[in-house]
């Protein structure tokens, strides 16, 4: 099977990376995406920010430890897994074409008519996250698949359990897209936390949801916060 790199399609500004860490591929019939964690200069363009093998190797062992966990208590919010390559590290996952984000244009306003249901849809999994203890940072709306109507999580690499923690956001600064890095740090001084020191995982959360309004409807930011405040 042939594999292309794999981009998202933005207004204004074109084709940019899928994903910030790993190097996107997808099957060339939009069947199988693969999640390869590997530092690809020719798909990054310059702009790899996990250059460090080390690094890559704890994004690659989150990825496998967290996907695999959902896939044993919550099947149904991840795409089904294909393949496993531990040599090459490359997950394999079974999908119908375009991201939730790519499918709507990366265009909020066009959620709705991708899939009517998908705030409903995508709560569910932030309870399921919730319900598990984890803590999961990469929230963009190119983090979901659609498959038989059924939002499908992924980007795991960016996760933790409440066993773990704190962490600084800037040891994680390679994981988040310079102009959300902006959108925190207006956030960072009225929420009370600091850039540089480790802070309690669940705040972060609560950060990580507030970052993202401008992907998500306040609605949606407003109850995902709820889970993880009651």
């Amino acid at each position: 099977m042939k594999y292309d790199y794999y981009y998202n399609n933005v207004p204004g500004i074109g084709l940019t990376r899928n994903n910030l860490v790993y190097t996107s591929l997808i099957s060339q019939d939009k069947k199988i995406f693969v999640m390869w964690f590997y530092n690809d200069s020719e798909y990054h363009q310059g702009q790899n920010e996990v250059v460090d093998p080390k690094l890559m190797e704890e994004k690659w062992y989150r990825e496998l430890r967290y996907l695999t966990l959902m896939n044993d208590f919550y099947p149904e919010y991840i795409p089904k897994i294909a393949d496993i390559n531990h040599t090459d590290k490359k997950i394999y996952l079974e999908i119908e074409g375009l991201d939730f984000w790519n499918r709507a244009g990366c265009l909020t306003e066009n959620y709705n008519s991708v899939l009517p249901d998908w705030q409903q849809q995508m709560l569910d999994i932030v309870r399921a996250h919730k319900n598990l203890g984890l803590y999961k940072y990469s929230m963009h709306p190119s983090s979901y698949f659609i498959v038989d109507g059924k939002l499908k999580s992924i980007n795991y690499f960016f996760c933790y359990h409440e066993d773990e923690g704190p962490i600084s956001i800037a040891d994680h600064s390679s994981h988040i897209y310079s102009t959300r890095q902006d959108t925190m740090k207006e956030k960072i001084k009225a929420m009370g936390l600091d850039w540089n020191k480790p802070e309690p995982l669940d705040r972060l959360q609560l950060l990580c949801f507030e970052s993202f309004r401008s992907n998500y409807t306040n609605s949606f930011v407003d109850s995902a916060r709820k889970i993880y405040s009651d």
